[in-house]
């Protein structure tokens, strides 16, 4: 499989059977989900279903973390343009469905900030690892838009309804050990054991029985597939509020590095 097209996923074999796909630069500043980027994260998941050298991919940030969410340009336009908007929504679908569907193993190392289209990801693995210090948020309601993405679809079965509600209302910030504790991730360890780990559940994965393996995660991710209509509900909702007055609030009160002055009333739905 040729992964030479893909220049903001940068991709490469580690070893026979296992594929390394890491957001952002080495060394660089927190990887930012741009429009290439958010394209690519959705299309991906189709190559390495196809790949014939993989049974494993492991998904992780470079830099100061693992992902920094979207791109405030591309959030900008998505208020003002409805192509935009059509085009983030369909990759945003197919993000999601596309890692449900691919029958290769996915394992998620996050470290530093996971927020936006990278934790969609990194919490939709098979096997999801944080560091102790991860800082997870889904940062939604905050933008002033309802939490699409992925969060309607597997935080409510991770953690349970309770919890999701309290984060995703919220926007509270869960590190990497608060979340193995609430079930939102698989396992946490010290960022300095983070990629190591990875590797390991890797390597375990790579060994053992493919068929077995991918006949299993489809079974259990049919749990995800009949969540699918509130997923698409959320992700459609979570567009239509782009067009309104809190989007543009919240990304006002982002670029300014302020609390945000939401409108006290929202129209009748």
């Amino acid at each position: 499989m040729d992964y030479s097209a893909y220049r903001e996923l940068h991709v490469r074999r580690l070893e026979p059977g296992i594929l390394e796909i890491v957001m952002g630069e080495e060394g660089g500043k927190l990887s930012i989900t741009t429009a290439r980027m958010h394209g690519e994260m959705a299309r991906i998941w189709l190559d390495i279903d196809r790949d014939p050298e993989t049974r494993v991919a492991i998904l992780r940030g470079a830099g100061r973390g693992f992902s920094a969410g979207g791109d405030l340009a591309m959030v900008e336009e998505m208020t003002r343009d409805f192509a935009v908007r059509a085009r983030v929504w369909r990759e945003a679908k197919d993000l999601v469905y596309n890692l449900i569907n691919c029958s290769k193993m996915i394992v998620s190392a996050m470290h530093g900030p996971a927020v936006g289209a990278g934790l969609v990801c990194g919490l939709l693995a098979d096997i999801s690892i944080a560091a102790k210090n991860a800082r997870i948020i889904d940062g939604h309601t905050r933008l002033g838009v309802a939490a699409g993405d992925h969060a309607a679809i597997i935080w409510p079965l991770l953690c349970g309804m309770a919890k999701a509600k309290y984060y995703l209302l919220l926007c509270e910030q869960i590190s990497g050990e608060e979340a193995e504790r609430l079930g939102l991730v698989s396992l946490s360890c010290e960022e300095s054991e983070l990629q190591a780990k990875a590797l390991e559940v890797a390597r375990k994965l790579a060994a053992g029985a493919q068929t077995a393996l991918r006949w299993t995660k489809y079974s259990l991710n049919n749990w995800l597939r009949m969540a699918g209509p509130a997923f698409d509900a959320s992700l459609a909702l979570e567009v239509l509020g782009f067009t309104g007055p809190e989007a543009k609030e919240g990304l006002a009160s982002h670029r300014e590095k302020r609390a945000p002055k939401f409108p006290p009333e929202p129209p009748d739905f």
